[in-house]
């Protein structure tokens, strides 16, 4: 049964990397896949149906935290875009050249990354781009840069990726010691593509014409948006830090504080003009679709873990390789596949953190920061962007501008293993 849940996995994998091909909707693919491997392990449980619900039930609560948290995210970058709130950032954005715009939205994703997070930079950054470039296909290019930047940004914060922030809650790493180890493999990683796309990208940008929503909503209610929507998203970290409840619930709350804004700043209007900008009709234009494929890529993840295919896939990573940089390496290679998610909690598992100071070299790499902990944030963190549907940050820009997985292995993925490797080589040389 087990073999059956691997071989689901693989061929709806396949199906999603050909959709283009196949003509079906990756979305469509992911939840058949997801379902159907639980499904099979349902049946292998049947006489434990108890245990087997619980285990579903438990990731399920996981998903759902992520996925409320996109939409909350997507629902908030929505009615700033609604009120043309984004016309404040990009109306002072004065670069003309391909290569100098490339390079202040890579700068602005890789810091913001850091202060929010990589999936919700990601998003925010990607409507930003739409505001800024009319083609669509340096758009993509722009989309698959700012993967890896948010993604590289996301590695060295404590707060600005799932996994770091769960090696943070578990002891293994500090918010100084991260910083302090990977500011430069994440500035690094991030450089040496932007050099590459540099001489290569010539001419100016054409921007899109200005849409009539900015003919009609007042400056000063724009101002007042996204003052509020970006407050609101920066708030969410904060929220996360006081009260240590789940980072959905602060998105939640941001969402609520914004939502109660554009019902005050619209409420004397007529129906239909209130409307267009409330924040019902910002949830009607969220792209479901893209939660619905990371719902059932999400599922299909969790299957594996389940029946133990994840912690074997770790063990089997010690056994064959040993080398803490090596393995770290693997698992940052082996996350642009699976989620990397439940591969960090695996290694959490396997090594405990050292609490005593210890002379055996092999054990004092586990110890709170020591460089299997900080490799592993850096490696798990940035090997997500080396395929499209291997972060948070990549599914939620591969939705919104409908990037295949295709063409971000074709044009983006050399880049990605280019700023992996330099990332990886920038750590070693500092140990």
């Amino acid at each position: 049964m087990e073999l059956a849940i691997l071989v689901i996995f693989i061929v709806g994998y396949l199906g999603i990397t050909t959709e283009h091909f196949l003509r079906i909707d990756k979305s469509a693919i992911a939840l058949l896949t997801g379902v159907g491997c639980w499904a099979i392990y349902f049946i292998q449980h049947s006489a434990q149906m108890e245990l087997a619900e619980s285990s579903l039930m438990h990731h399920v609560q996981e998903i759902a935290s992520i996925l409320l948290f996109l939409m909350g995210a997507m629902t908030i970058v929505e009615l700033i875009d609604a009120h043309d709130g984004f016309r404040i950032i990009t109306d002072r954005i004065t670069a003309k050249r391909k290569s100098s715009l490339l390079w202040i939205i890579c700068a602005v994703t890789f810091f913001m990354s850091a202060l929010l997070d990589n999936l919700t930079t990601a998003i925010v950054m990607t409507s930003l781009n739409r505001k800024l470039i009319d083609d669509i296909k340096l758009r993509h290019l722009f989309g698959g840069m700012v993967i890896l930047s948010a993604n590289a940004g996301g590695a060295w914060s404590p707060i600005g990726d799932v996994t770091t922030t769960m090696l943070w809650i578990s002891g293994s790493i500090t918010t100084s010691g991260i910083i302090g180890k990977l500011l430069l493999p994440s500035i690094a990683g991030m450089i040496l593509p932007l050099l590459i796309l540099h001489f290569r990208l010539k001419g100016e940008i054409n921007r899109p014409a200005e849409s009539s929503t900015s003919q009609i909503v007042s400056n000063r209610d724009r101002l007042i948006v996204f003052c509020t929507g970006v407050a609101a998203l920066l708030l969410v970290p904060v929220i996360k830090q006081t009260t240590h409840l789940p980072p959905f619930m602060g998105m939640m709350f941001s969402l609520g504080i914004l939502w109660l804004v554009t019902e005050l700043l619209h409420g004397k209007k007529i129906m239909e003009e209130k409307s267009r900008y409330s924040a019902l009709q910002a949830l009607r234009k969220i792209d479901m679709p893209s939660v619905l494929f990371f719902l059932g890529i999400l599922l299909a993840v969790a299957s594996l873990g389940e029946v133990g295919y994840l912690n074997a896939l770790a063990v089997q990573l010690q056994q064959t390789l040993g080398s803490t940089f090596q393995i770290n390496v693997a698992i940052g290679v082996i996350s642009s596949i699976v989620d990397n998610v439940p591969l960090v909690a695996a290694a959490i598992t396997m090594y405990p953190v050292q609490e005593m100071i210890t002379a055996d070299p092999w054990l004092s790499q586990f110890m709170c920061d020591g460089n299997f902990w900080s490799l592993l944030a850096l490696t798990a963190g940035t090997g997500g962007s080396l395929l499209i549907i291997g972060s948070a940050a990549g599914v939620a820009v591969m939705g919104m501008e409908k990037i295949s997985f295709g063409w971000y292995l074709r044009n983006i993925t050399p880049l990605a293993i280019i700023s992996y490797a330099f990332s990886c080589m920038v750590y070693w040389w500092m140990m």
